[in-house]
């Protein structure tokens, strides 16, 4: 097999377009609902503890010459599987110095690939984790009664607490986050109960409303808020804009904080070491960026990539609020 005379380009940086691509990025919540971690391995099974086992209630006592309880652990299986995704723009030799004195072309390709990779992984994560097949029951989803656009009526705080009830009964852990896209939080925290709850604070003036006041408001360690945007509209056609993480719905969860694997947590992205110059930050996944000549068409190739799996490890740890704005 030859060596790949892929070089990794780490110098495309930003530059100015008509929507700014890495603004959007930054909006994305992906990595910090899903985090990421590095596996050495490509798929593998992974042996878990479930939550019953965990929570049962065993005797530990001993009688006088008798010897200890014993107990082994139960294990179930989960298991992950990384895919390669990736995608790459040519650049043409005379493109690049016919627009070099108006734009850096090369660059803008770059980003392009790169946010094609990095938006559908925030999909990818929306989808999963708005799963209506995996969150169902009662016990995992609720139609919230009154929509939070519905500023006198909506009880966010009373949606929110009784989902952290489903899944403290449900398995035992605290969420320590609320999941929702811009929309729904400008209108949760203009709901009557909301403002009612804040003006002693000091902070009834919209204005002064953060994600931080929310969360401490609703005993929670994180609010995270997604605001990016797809288009679903074919090539050609006129754009067809919509949120990538639904209006319909909100999620209340335990999303991990950490990197230890044992951290109970309702899911993760494994990504394999490799494969991937690193698991990336809060707000992106790390992608590797390379070059390579074409000279049939007298140009370069740029291509962006990474190997990932979106794993939904605990769905007891999340509870799926529906019919949360208006449609």
């Amino acid at each position: 097999m030859l060596p790949s005379t892929a070089i990794t380009r780490t110098d495309l940086a930003s530059t100015f377009s008509e929507f700014d691509l890495a603004m959007s990025r930054k909006r994305f919540i992906g990595p910090r609902v899903l985090k990421p971690r590095l596996v050495g391995v490509q798929a593998a099974d992974v042996g878990k503890i479930p939550i019953e086992a965990l929570l049962r209630t065993l005797d530990d006592a001993r009688t006088a010459g008798g010897g200890y309880q014993r107990d082994d652990f139960e294990f179930s299986k989960f298991n992950y599987s990384t895919n390669e995704h990736g995608r790459e723009v040519a650049l043409d030799d005379r493109q690049l110095k016919v627009f070099r004195d108006l734009i850096d072309a090369e660059s803008i390709q770059a980003q392009r690939a790169e946010d094609i990779v990095l938006r559908n992984y925030e999909i990818d994560c929306a989808a999963a984790l708005y799963d209506t097949a995996t969150w169902t029951g009662a016990a995992l989803t609720t139609a919230i009664v009154e929509e939070w656009d519905t500023a006198a009526a909506a009880v966010p705080i009373t949606d929110v607490e009784a989902a952290r009830r489903k899944i403290h009964d449900g398995c035992g852990l605290e969420p320590n986050a609320l999941i929702c896209n811009r929309n729904q939080f400008w209108n949760l925290a203009n709901t009557a109960q909301v403002i009612d709850r804040i003006k002693y604070w000091g902070g009834d003036d919209p204005k002064q409303i953060n994600e931080a006041m929310i969360a401490a408001l609703l005993d929670l360690e994180y609010v995270l808020v997604a605001g990016g945007i797809k288009n679903t509209a074919n090539e050609g056609q006129a754009a067809s804009l919509s949120r990538i993480w639904s209006d319909e719905y909100a999620m209340v969860a335990r999303v991990a904080v950490t990197d230890d694997p044992q951290e109970p947590c309702v899911g993760r992205t494994f990504m394999w070491s490799e494969e991937n110059a690193g698991v990336g930050t809060d707000e992106e996944l790390a992608t590797i960026v390379e070059e390579y000549r074409e000279e049939g068409v007298r140009g370069s190739v740029i291509r962006v990539r990474n190997d990932r799996d979106i794993v939904i490890m605990y769905p007891e740890a999340a509870h799926l609020l529906s019919n949360v704005t208006t449609i």
